[in-house]
């Protein structure tokens, strides 16, 4: 035989009954939402964000080019940039990666080659709330379930960078005049 059961955690009952417990504790346990933190890395709390500070999530080898353009499109609207490969601030590369991606304010994503660790970083700072402009040499690079976003396309040549470069600057001064606290 099922006897009914009403209420929540000790204060669940088939009859009515005195309970000896909390009901504050009781309602906080039940109605609070879960703190949810990732497993494979830590983040900083709280939050430090540096209003200045641009990220750049990139395929490294070949793309010294791609590379100067992003600093130097951050340098022109007063803002340093950074790149996991030039940190060495934990043991475990993803936590130099995840600090710099939750210190900037924006994060640049390169999604030429579809590089799987861009694609997994570019995941972080999107769950993490971040402004992320995407950038790629071709649109098919770009995974499908983010296809629908804006991104800056460029030419692997000198001239497609020196575009990449006046595009990436007009973005950055856009987000830092209307979109960044």
């Amino acid at each position: 035989m099922h006897i009914p059961r009403r209420g929540f955690g000790p204060f669940a009952h088939s009859h009515w009954a005195i309970k000896d417990a909390n009901l504050f504790k009781v309602l906080l346990a039940e109605w609070r939402e879960p703190v949810r933190l990732p497993v494979v890395f830590q983040l900083d709390s709280p939050q430090r964000v540096r209003p200045n500070l641009l990220s750049a999530m990139m395929p490294f080898a070949g793309f010294d080019a791609v590379w100067g353009a992003i600093q130097r499109a951050a340098t022109s609207n007063g803002m340093e940039s950074g790149r996991a490969d030039n940190r060495w601030d934990h043991p475990a590369i993803i936590q130099d990666v995840v600090a710099l991606i939750d210190q900037a304010a924006i994060v640049v994503c390169d999604c030429t080659g579809k590089n799987a660790n861009v694609f997994y970083e570019m995941g972080i700072a999107h769950a993490l709330g971040k402004e992320v402009i995407i950038i790629t040499q071709n649109p098919i690079d770009i995974p499908f379930d983010i296809a629908h976003l804006r991104h800056i396309r460029y030419l692997g040549n000198e001239q497609g960078v020196r575009q990449l470069e006046a595009d990436l600057a007009d973005r950055i001064a856009a987000l830092r005049a209307f979109a960044l606290p």
